[in-house]
């Protein structure tokens, strides 16, 4: 008997009246609220407004789900049809059961539509959310832990997870304690999403780097974390099929890493070419759009007073130069000079810098 564990909740839903709060579904919801935020934070980082990756989210989030339970679904068909089983049960995602690997690779098409929608580069906003993705998986294994499931092998270990009887494998139903996979992943997710900030603060990866080193790591900690689990699965020579899922994702990841710094070295220097700009600059784009005040007098008396310009010229200096409330002595001066046909060209000139030079003093 042992002495520590860790224990299992003594349920994993609690009913507010009729509406059953599931802490399976809970966590789900906080890891993809956590994992939107760390890439809003990054994204914005890069340059890009930070609501973009929300607005993405909406998309690849439903995607994800879609994906993960597909996955689920298909990998572990005898769960759901064959004889004595409901194939209504399938669609039962709250009682748990999704797949990561569908998850990412439906919700990678969810992102590239919006993204496409947006005009924007689907490998950036990749490397500016892979981080969060690994942070909301972390939170999101602790629903196995509500539903006392994906759990190991039997231990004696002080931080063994005692799994109710109505819960444990049908071989070893004497035995309380398991490996707790779930906290093994939850800790790894987490070390893999402060591995890719740092190795990306430090390299400054692009064009979909970022994210392949995610995907890299994550899938060596899910290979030997797969080893220890005892839940029926698919075997091929021996591996658990998310094993060898694991090789291969793996190794996808590495040759991406390898290629695409030889065919697109560096990094983006625009993320977002839509993104508006920082509120310190917003005051001066909205001053070079907009005229100044009185603008349309001063460009008139300038013209005037320059009979040799061309008028757009004589209007640009004049937009430039005068100050806001000189349009009524630019007028003024104007009439004079206009009303005197014998004038040099010397006053004609002369005139409108005295008039400027009275309206600074004024």
């Amino acid at each position: 008997m042992n002495l520590a564990f860790i224990p299992s909740p003594a349920r994993g839903v609690i009913h507010l009246g009729p509406i059953p709060l599931r802490g399976y579904a809970f966590c789900i919801i906080i890891g993809v609220f956590v994992g939107v935020w760390v890439g809003g934070k990054r994204w914005a980082a890069r340059g890009g407004v930070k609501t973009t990756v929300a607005d993405i989210a909406v998309w690849a989030v439903p995607f994800g789900l879609v994906g993960g339970r597909l996955y689920h679904v298909i990998t572990s068909y005898e769960l759901y049809f064959g004889k004595g089983k409901d194939w209504v049960n399938a669609f039962k995602i709250w009682e748990g059961g999704l797949g990561i690997w569908g998850a990412i690779a439906l919700g990678a098409v969810g992102a590239w539509i919006a993204c496409r929608r947006r005009g924007i580069s689907l490998p950036a906003y990749a490397d500016a959310i892979a981080p969060g993705i690994a942070f909301a998986q972390a939170i999101g294994r602790w629903g196995n832990w509500f539903n006392q499931e994906l759990y190991g092998r039997p231990t004696t270990l002080p931080w063994g997870l005692k799994i109710d009887a109505a819960h444990r494998p049908v071989d070893t139903p004497q035995l309380a304690t398991y490996q707790p996979t779930f906290l093994y992943e939850s800790l790894w997710c987490v070390g893999v999403g402060f591995l890719v900030i740092w190795i990306d603060r430090k390299f400054k990866l692009g064009h979909g780097r970022a994210f392949a080193v995610y995907v890299a790591a994550y899938t060596v900690g899910r290979f030997w974390i797969e080893y220890l689990r005892v839940d029926d699965a698919h075997h091929i020579f021996g591996l658990r099929l998310n094993d060898w899922t694991s090789i291969v994702v793996f190794i996808g990841a590495i040759a991406y890493l390898v290629l695409s710094a030889k065919w697109r070295p560096g990094r983006e220097e625009v993320v977002e070419p839509l993104a508006a700009p920082v509120d310190g600059d917003s005051g001066e784009a909205e001053a070079a759009v907009e005229p100044a005040e009185g603008t349309e007098n001063a460009e008139d008396a300038e013209a005037a007073a320059s009979p040799g310009k061309e008028p757009e010229a004589a209007a640009s200096e004049a937009g430039d130069d005068a100050p806001a409330g000189t349009a009524p002595l630019a007028v003024s001066t104007a009439e004079e000079s206009s009303g005197t046909d014998d004038a040099p060209d010397a006053g004609l000139t002369a005139e409108p810098s005295e008039a400027a030079g009275t309206a600074q003093k004024s």
